[in-house]
């Protein structure tokens, strides 16, 4: 079956932009998306990630850390003051986007007031198009938790298509929801729920093999 389907992929590709390419760049995007479809990775972000770096490109290992320190600032700079948080964990990027200025409470549409500063979020994304993003929703305790879960997830695929509608390619963007299941922070106190009401965009550099 995997077979079946690299001949497809590699067949399409041939007949729709092959034509244009040497013969170097043919056999690195065929190579790109072989590795993609034979199925690197585990998750479905992963395997997003290898098909979009088959598309996109990919960053060599020595060239990641200056590449993602370079889009780490622009996101501090785009986002001074917003009330998202710039976190850097490795190579990797996360932004923390609190539920109390995303969302009204109880929905999964976002406020409107928070238009501008995902604008800005896709701004960057757009800047750097050899990275994936993982879009995780989040809640706390309160109420039901298979509604918490799906809450999580309405909230997280909110974001993913504003960020869409901003120009951000569908497939460098997968969603996820956690639910109350990830707090960082005490589910007891309102102050601790308030941080668990949250969404996390988690910003990954596509790695050459």
């Amino acid at each position: 079956m995997k077979k079946l389907v690299l001949a497809v992929a590699v067949s399409s590709l041939v007949a729709t932009g092959c034509a244009n390419m040497t013969n170097a760049q043919k056999g690195a995007t065929i190579g790109a998306i072989a590795g993609a479809v034979i199925g690197k990775g585990t998750g479905d972000h992963d395997k997003s990630r290898y098909v979009w770096g088959a598309v996109a490109g990919a960053i060599a290992g020595g060239a990641i850390g200056n590449y993602m320190d370079k889009q780490e600032q622009e996101f501090r700079d785009s986002l001074a003051g917003s009330g998202v948080e710039v976190i850097r964990e490795g190579d990797n990027i996360r932004l923390q986007l609190p539920s109390n200025v995303t969302f009204a409470t109880d929905s999964s549409s976002i406020a409107q007031g928070f238009y501008p500063v995902l604008s800005d979020v896709g701004r960057v994304l757009n800047r750097y198009e050899k990275t994936t993003m993982l879009v995780e929703g989040h809640t706390d305790s309160v109420g039901d938790a298979n509604y918490n879960m799906q809450l999580s997830e309405r909230r997280a695929l909110s974001v993913r298509n504003y960020l869409v509608g901003e120009g951000v390619d569908q497939r460098r963007v997968t969603t996820v929801g956690y639910g109350e299941t990830q707090p960082i922070a005490d589910n007891g106190t309102a102050g601790g729920r308030q941080e668990n009401r949250r969404v996390e965009l988690r910003i990954v550099p596509n790695e050459a093999q």
